[in-house]
Protein backbone atom coordinates (compact mmCIF):
# COMPACT_ATOMS: atom_id res chain seq x y z
CA UNK A 1 0.00 0.00 0.00
CA UNK A 2 1.04 3.72 -1.28
CA UNK A 3 0.72 5.85 1.49
CA UNK A 4 1.29 10.02 1.31
CA UNK A 5 1.81 12.16 4.27
CA UNK A 6 0.42 15.59 3.74
CA UNK A 7 -0.19 18.25 7.19
CA UNK A 8 0.17 15.22 9.29
CA UNK A 9 -2.61 13.00 7.53
CA UNK A 10 -1.77 9.98 6.10
CA UNK A 11 -4.28 8.68 3.04
CA UNK A 12 -3.89 5.31 1.96
CA UNK A 13 -4.21 4.89 -2.35
CA UNK A 14 -4.13 1.18 -2.95
CA UNK A 15 -7.38 0.84 -4.70
CA UNK A 16 -6.32 4.19 -7.01
CA UNK A 17 -3.04 2.89 -7.72
CA UNK A 18 -4.15 1.16 -11.20
CA UNK A 19 -5.20 4.51 -12.13
CA UNK A 20 -1.84 6.67 -11.26
CA UNK A 21 0.49 4.53 -12.82
CA UNK A 22 2.55 7.18 -14.54
CA UNK A 23 0.97 10.34 -13.33
CA UNK A 24 3.03 11.85 -11.48
CA UNK A 25 5.99 10.83 -14.69
CA UNK A 26 3.88 13.01 -17.01
CA UNK A 27 3.12 16.15 -14.98
CA UNK A 28 6.91 16.13 -13.97
CA UNK A 29 7.87 15.96 -17.55
CA UNK A 30 6.12 18.61 -18.20
CA UNK A 31 7.05 21.14 -15.85
CA UNK A 32 10.62 20.33 -16.78
CA UNK A 33 9.74 21.29 -20.41
CA UNK A 34 6.98 23.25 -20.12
CA UNK A 35 5.27 21.73 -22.93
CA UNK A 36 1.34 20.69 -22.91
CA UNK A 37 0.38 17.30 -22.68
CA UNK A 38 0.03 15.59 -25.55
CA UNK A 39 -3.02 13.51 -27.46
CA UNK A 40 -1.65 10.17 -26.31
CA UNK A 41 -1.03 11.15 -22.77
CA UNK A 42 -4.87 12.74 -22.53
CA UNK A 43 -6.42 10.05 -24.06
CA UNK A 44 -4.43 7.56 -21.73
CA UNK A 45 -5.98 9.99 -18.80
CA UNK A 46 -9.67 9.76 -20.41
CA UNK A 47 -9.16 5.73 -20.95
CA UNK A 48 -8.43 5.19 -17.19
CA UNK A 49 -11.14 7.70 -15.92
CA UNK A 50 -13.61 5.48 -18.16
CA UNK A 51 -12.08 2.33 -16.58
CA UNK A 52 -12.45 3.84 -12.84
CA UNK A 53 -16.09 5.11 -13.83
CA UNK A 54 -16.68 0.80 -15.03
CA UNK A 55 -15.28 -0.22 -11.62
CA UNK A 56 -17.60 1.92 -9.81
CA UNK A 57 -15.07 4.54 -8.39
CA UNK A 58 -16.65 7.79 -7.40
CA UNK A 59 -14.86 10.57 -9.42
CA UNK A 60 -14.87 12.98 -6.12
CA UNK A 61 -11.72 10.15 -4.69
CA UNK A 62 -10.40 9.86 -7.68
CA UNK A 63 -9.71 13.59 -7.73
CA UNK A 64 -8.18 13.66 -5.05
CA UNK A 65 -6.34 10.85 -5.35
CA UNK A 66 -4.90 12.51 -8.48
CA UNK A 67 -4.20 16.11 -6.51
CA UNK A 68 -2.50 13.70 -3.92
CA UNK A 69 0.01 12.35 -6.34
CA UNK A 70 0.05 16.06 -7.81
CA UNK A 71 1.50 17.31 -4.16
CA UNK A 72 3.97 14.59 -3.74
CA UNK A 73 5.73 15.90 -7.68
CA UNK A 74 5.42 20.12 -5.86
CA UNK A 75 7.72 18.84 -3.19
CA UNK A 76 10.70 18.01 -5.76
CA UNK A 77 10.16 21.32 -7.80
CA UNK A 78 11.68 24.60 -8.29
CA UNK A 79 9.49 27.17 -7.18
CA UNK A 80 9.53 29.04 -10.59
CA UNK A 81 8.14 25.34 -12.03
CA UNK A 82 5.04 25.96 -9.74
CA UNK A 83 2.30 27.39 -12.55
CA UNK A 84 3.36 24.59 -14.84
CA UNK A 85 2.38 22.00 -12.19
CA UNK A 86 -0.75 23.92 -11.96
CA UNK A 87 -1.29 23.75 -15.70
CA UNK A 88 -0.43 20.38 -16.38
CA UNK A 89 -3.08 19.18 -13.22
CA UNK A 90 -6.15 21.14 -14.43
CA UNK A 91 -5.67 19.45 -18.47
CA UNK A 92 -4.68 15.91 -16.79
CA UNK A 93 -8.00 16.36 -14.13
CA UNK A 94 -10.29 17.22 -16.78
CA UNK A 95 -9.36 14.67 -19.25
CA UNK A 96 -9.94 11.92 -16.78
CA UNK A 97 -13.31 13.37 -15.69
CA UNK A 98 -14.06 13.69 -19.30
CA UNK A 99 -13.43 9.77 -19.36
CA UNK A 100 -15.02 8.98 -16.17
CA UNK A 101 -18.54 11.11 -16.84
CA UNK A 102 -18.32 9.89 -20.73
CA UNK A 103 -18.87 5.99 -19.04
CA UNK A 104 -21.32 7.30 -16.80
CA UNK A 105 -23.34 8.56 -19.20
CA UNK A 106 -23.27 5.11 -21.49
CA UNK A 107 -23.54 3.03 -18.25
CA UNK A 108 -27.11 5.21 -17.40
CA UNK A 109 -28.07 4.73 -21.27
CA UNK A 110 -27.73 1.39 -21.40
CA UNK A 111 -29.71 1.16 -17.88
CA UNK A 112 -32.07 3.20 -19.02
CA UNK A 113 -32.01 0.88 -22.43
CA UNK A 114 -32.20 -2.11 -20.24
CA UNK A 115 -35.22 -0.49 -18.40
CA UNK A 116 -37.30 0.40 -21.40
CA UNK A 117 -36.64 -3.03 -22.44
CA UNK A 118 -38.01 -4.64 -19.58
CA UNK A 119 -41.18 -2.26 -19.57
CA UNK A 120 -41.83 -3.13 -23.17
CA UNK A 121 -41.50 -7.06 -22.31
CA UNK A 122 -43.45 -6.74 -19.18
CA UNK A 123 -46.71 -4.56 -20.36
CA UNK A 124 -47.11 -6.99 -23.72
CA UNK A 125 -45.93 -10.08 -22.22
CA UNK A 126 -43.13 -10.59 -24.96
CA UNK A 127 -40.52 -12.40 -23.30
CA UNK A 128 -40.26 -15.87 -21.88
CA UNK A 129 -42.23 -15.32 -17.84
CA UNK A 130 -39.33 -16.87 -16.15
CA UNK A 131 -36.75 -15.03 -17.33
CA UNK A 132 -38.94 -11.71 -17.44
CA UNK A 133 -39.65 -12.74 -13.36
CA UNK A 134 -35.43 -12.57 -12.78
CA UNK A 135 -35.30 -9.20 -14.34
CA UNK A 136 -37.93 -8.09 -12.69
CA UNK A 137 -36.03 -7.92 -9.30
CA UNK A 138 -33.79 -5.68 -10.80
CA UNK A 139 -36.60 -3.46 -10.86
CA UNK A 140 -38.23 -3.87 -7.87
CA UNK A 141 -40.86 -5.97 -8.54
CA UNK A 142 -42.24 -9.93 -7.34
CA UNK A 143 -44.13 -10.99 -10.14
CA UNK A 144 -44.52 -14.47 -8.17
CA UNK A 145 -46.98 -11.61 -6.27
CA UNK A 146 -50.14 -10.34 -7.27
CA UNK A 147 -50.20 -6.88 -9.33
CA UNK A 148 -51.85 -3.52 -10.31
CA UNK A 149 -51.55 -0.89 -12.77
CA UNK A 150 -52.73 2.59 -12.79
CA UNK A 151 -52.80 4.13 -16.02
CA UNK A 152 -52.71 7.65 -16.47
CA UNK A 153 -53.82 10.08 -19.56
CA UNK A 154 -53.55 13.52 -19.77
CA UNK A 155 -54.23 16.72 -21.87
CA UNK A 156 -50.59 16.55 -23.00
CA UNK A 157 -48.51 13.70 -23.40
CA UNK A 158 -46.33 11.83 -20.84
CA UNK A 159 -42.67 10.97 -21.27
CA UNK A 160 -39.60 9.82 -18.98
CA UNK A 161 -37.89 12.99 -17.50
CA UNK A 162 -40.72 15.25 -18.21
CA UNK A 163 -41.71 18.04 -15.04
CA UNK A 164 -45.20 16.10 -14.62
CA UNK A 165 -43.57 12.60 -14.04
CA UNK A 166 -40.59 13.89 -11.69
CA UNK A 167 -43.20 15.55 -9.44
CA UNK A 168 -45.85 12.65 -9.28
CA UNK A 169 -42.54 9.84 -9.19
CA UNK A 170 -41.10 12.46 -6.27
CA UNK A 171 -44.53 12.11 -4.49
CA UNK A 172 -44.82 8.67 -4.54
CA UNK A 173 -40.96 8.07 -2.79
CA UNK A 174 -41.44 10.75 -0.61
CA UNK A 175 -44.69 8.73 0.87
CA UNK A 176 -43.90 5.53 0.20
CA UNK A 177 -40.37 5.50 -0.34
CA UNK A 178 -38.85 1.61 -0.88
CA UNK A 179 -42.12 -0.11 -1.43
CA UNK A 180 -41.92 -2.30 -4.74
CA UNK A 181 -43.22 0.09 -6.81
CA UNK A 182 -42.61 0.70 -10.96
CA UNK A 183 -43.19 4.24 -12.25
CA UNK A 184 -42.85 4.17 -16.30
CA UNK A 185 -44.36 5.67 -19.30
CA UNK A 186 -45.92 4.31 -22.40
CA UNK A 187 -47.33 5.43 -25.34
CA UNK A 188 -47.71 8.91 -23.70
CA UNK A 189 -49.46 7.78 -20.80
CA UNK A 190 -47.93 7.56 -16.91
CA UNK A 191 -47.89 4.00 -15.75
CA UNK A 192 -47.89 2.98 -11.89
CA UNK A 193 -47.47 -0.88 -11.34
CA UNK A 194 -47.85 -1.97 -7.35
CA UNK A 195 -48.52 -4.66 -5.06
CA UNK A 196 -51.71 -5.98 -5.49
CA UNK A 197 -52.18 -5.68 -1.83
CA UNK A 198 -51.64 -2.26 -1.70
CA UNK A 199 -54.31 -0.13 -3.27
CA UNK A 200 -53.63 2.94 -0.95
CA UNK A 201 -50.78 3.55 -3.48
CA UNK A 202 -52.38 3.48 -6.53
CA UNK A 203 -54.98 5.86 -4.95
CA UNK A 204 -52.16 8.20 -4.27
CA UNK A 205 -50.69 7.85 -7.75
CA UNK A 206 -54.23 8.91 -8.90
CA UNK A 207 -54.80 12.00 -6.74
CA UNK A 208 -51.14 13.20 -7.73
CA UNK A 209 -51.31 12.27 -11.27
CA UNK A 210 -54.40 14.68 -11.41
CA UNK A 211 -53.48 17.35 -9.92
CA UNK A 212 -49.82 17.29 -11.29
CA UNK A 213 -51.71 17.82 -15.07
CA UNK A 214 -54.57 19.61 -13.54
CA UNK A 215 -57.03 17.53 -15.18
CA UNK A 216 -56.65 14.02 -16.85
CA UNK A 217 -57.67 10.63 -16.11
CA UNK A 218 -56.56 7.35 -14.58
CA UNK A 219 -58.03 4.07 -14.53
CA UNK A 220 -56.80 1.06 -12.25
CA UNK A 221 -57.03 -2.50 -13.32
CA UNK A 222 -57.69 -5.24 -11.01
CA UNK A 223 -55.05 -7.07 -9.09
CA UNK A 224 -53.59 -10.41 -10.99
CA UNK A 225 -50.68 -12.66 -10.31
CA UNK A 226 -48.21 -13.88 -11.76
CA UNK A 227 -45.35 -12.27 -14.41
CA UNK A 228 -48.50 -12.59 -16.71
CA UNK A 229 -50.75 -10.29 -14.00
CA UNK A 230 -49.03 -7.60 -15.12
CA UNK A 231 -49.91 -7.57 -18.64
CA UNK A 232 -53.86 -8.32 -17.88
CA UNK A 233 -54.31 -5.45 -15.23
CA UNK A 234 -52.37 -3.29 -17.89
CA UNK A 235 -54.86 -4.11 -20.36
CA UNK A 236 -57.61 -3.83 -18.37
CA UNK A 237 -56.71 0.13 -17.45
CA UNK A 238 -56.37 0.64 -21.39
CA UNK A 239 -59.61 -0.41 -22.20
CA UNK A 240 -61.26 1.15 -18.95
CA UNK A 241 -59.59 4.66 -20.26
CA UNK A 242 -61.26 3.62 -23.84
CA UNK A 243 -64.61 2.67 -22.65
CA UNK A 244 -64.29 6.04 -20.50
CA UNK A 245 -63.95 7.54 -24.07
CA UNK A 246 -66.24 6.18 -26.01
CA UNK A 247 -69.40 6.24 -23.64
CA UNK A 248 -69.22 10.12 -22.06
CA UNK A 249 -67.88 8.66 -18.85
CA UNK A 250 -67.29 11.39 -15.78
CA UNK A 251 -64.67 11.19 -12.93
CA UNK A 252 -61.03 11.37 -12.60
CA UNK A 253 -60.71 7.73 -11.72
CA UNK A 254 -61.94 4.86 -13.20
CA UNK A 255 -61.75 1.22 -12.20
CA UNK A 256 -61.73 -1.86 -14.51
CA UNK A 257 -63.75 -3.77 -12.05
CA UNK A 258 -66.50 -1.13 -12.40
CA UNK A 259 -66.84 -1.15 -16.05
CA UNK A 260 -66.74 -5.09 -16.26
CA UNK A 261 -70.44 -4.94 -17.90
CA UNK A 262 -69.33 -2.94 -20.99
CA UNK A 263 -66.44 -5.27 -22.75
CA UNK A 264 -69.25 -8.23 -21.95
CA UNK A 265 -72.11 -6.40 -23.50
CA UNK A 266 -69.67 -5.44 -26.51
CA UNK A 267 -68.31 -9.01 -27.08
CA UNK A 268 -70.80 -10.14 -29.50
CA UNK A 269 -70.75 -7.08 -31.13
CA UNK A 270 -73.24 -7.89 -34.55
CA UNK A 271 -75.50 -8.58 -31.71
CA UNK A 272 -75.04 -5.09 -30.23
CA UNK A 273 -75.80 -3.29 -33.25
CA UNK A 274 -78.66 -5.52 -34.25
CA UNK A 275 -80.07 -4.51 -31.38
CA UNK A 276 -79.10 -0.40 -31.35
CA UNK A 277 -80.42 -0.61 -35.17
CA UNK A 278 -83.80 -2.11 -33.88
CA UNK A 279 -84.65 -0.39 -30.45
CA UNK A 280 -83.47 2.63 -31.52
CA UNK A 281 -82.97 3.17 -35.31
CA UNK A 282 -86.98 4.72 -35.20
CA UNK A 283 -85.51 7.92 -33.25
CA UNK A 284 -84.14 8.93 -36.66
CA UNK A 285 -87.28 9.84 -37.63
CA UNK A 286 -87.61 12.28 -34.97
CA UNK A 287 -87.62 16.28 -35.85
CA UNK A 288 -83.74 17.11 -35.33
CA UNK A 289 -82.71 13.21 -35.77
CA UNK A 290 -82.21 10.95 -33.01
CA UNK A 291 -79.29 12.40 -31.46
CA UNK A 292 -81.50 14.41 -28.95
CA UNK A 293 -83.20 11.81 -27.57
CA UNK A 294 -80.78 9.86 -27.45
CA UNK A 295 -79.25 12.19 -24.41
CA UNK A 296 -82.14 12.25 -22.75
CA UNK A 297 -82.11 8.58 -22.26
CA UNK A 298 -78.29 8.70 -21.15
CA UNK A 299 -78.99 11.15 -18.34
CA UNK A 300 -81.86 9.89 -17.41
CA UNK A 301 -80.88 6.63 -16.92
CA UNK A 302 -77.43 8.21 -15.44
CA UNK A 303 -79.83 9.78 -13.49
CA UNK A 304 -81.21 6.48 -11.96
CA UNK A 305 -84.35 6.90 -13.71
CA UNK A 306 -85.56 10.17 -12.04
CA UNK A 307 -87.32 12.68 -14.10
CA UNK A 308 -86.59 16.09 -11.59
CA UNK A 309 -82.33 15.00 -11.83
CA UNK A 310 -82.48 14.06 -15.48
CA UNK A 311 -84.08 17.57 -16.04
CA UNK A 312 -81.69 19.19 -14.01
CA UNK A 313 -78.55 18.04 -15.70
CA UNK A 314 -80.09 18.54 -18.88
CA UNK A 315 -80.84 22.13 -18.12
CA UNK A 316 -84.33 21.41 -19.08
CA UNK A 317 -87.74 21.66 -17.42
CA UNK A 318 -89.05 18.43 -16.02
CA UNK A 319 -92.10 18.35 -18.37
CA UNK A 320 -89.60 18.86 -21.04
CA UNK A 321 -87.96 15.79 -20.46
CA UNK A 322 -91.57 13.91 -19.50
CA UNK A 323 -92.46 14.94 -23.30
CA UNK A 324 -89.16 13.72 -24.28
CA UNK A 325 -89.77 9.96 -22.91
CA UNK A 326 -93.11 9.66 -24.29
CA UNK A 327 -91.91 10.56 -27.84
CA UNK A 328 -89.73 8.08 -27.44
CA UNK A 329 -92.29 5.40 -26.23
CA UNK A 330 -94.53 6.29 -29.38
CA UNK A 331 -91.09 6.00 -31.84
CA UNK A 332 -89.55 2.81 -30.33
CA UNK A 333 -92.35 1.64 -28.58
CA UNK A 334 -90.64 0.77 -25.10
CA UNK A 335 -91.54 2.76 -22.01
CA UNK A 336 -88.46 3.78 -20.26
CA UNK A 337 -90.51 3.56 -16.79
CA UNK A 338 -91.48 -0.08 -17.55
CA UNK A 339 -88.25 -2.26 -15.68
CA UNK A 340 -88.31 -4.70 -18.31
CA UNK A 341 -88.23 -2.68 -21.69
CA UNK A 342 -86.21 0.11 -20.10
CA UNK A 343 -83.09 -2.83 -18.98
CA UNK A 344 -83.62 -3.34 -23.06
CA UNK A 345 -83.69 0.59 -23.70
CA UNK A 346 -80.66 0.82 -21.41
CA UNK A 347 -78.54 -2.35 -23.27
CA UNK A 348 -79.16 -0.04 -26.17
CA UNK A 349 -78.05 3.16 -25.40
CA UNK A 350 -75.13 1.31 -24.07
CA UNK A 351 -74.54 0.17 -27.56
CA UNK A 352 -74.94 3.50 -29.43
CA UNK A 353 -72.35 4.93 -26.54
CA UNK A 354 -69.78 2.23 -27.43
CA UNK A 355 -70.10 2.48 -30.82
CA UNK A 356 -70.69 6.10 -31.66
CA UNK A 357 -74.17 5.91 -33.04
CA UNK A 358 -75.89 8.25 -33.98
CA UNK A 359 -73.22 10.11 -35.84
CA UNK A 360 -71.67 6.35 -36.95
CA UNK A 361 -73.62 4.48 -39.41
CA UNK A 362 -73.82 0.98 -38.31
Amino acid sequence: MTERATGGEVEAYECYDAYLEGYAEVLAGICATGRRASREELAALRARGERAAEAGLGLRSLVRAHLGAARTVLAGLPRGEHDRLLAAVEQAVDAFAEGHERAQRLAMRQEEAARREFIDDLLYGRSDLGRLAQRAERFGLLLSHAHTVAVAQGPEPYADGYAVSRAVESSLLARFGSRRILLTTKDGRLICVAPGDQPDVLTFFAKQAYAATDGGRVAIGRPHSGAGGVVHSYEEALNALDIADRMGLDGPVLYAADLLVYPVLARDQQAMVDLVRTVLGPLRQARGGAGPLLETLTVYFDSGCVTTEAARRLSLSVRAVTYRLDRIHRLTGADPAEPTQRYTLQTAVIGARLFGWPDRDL
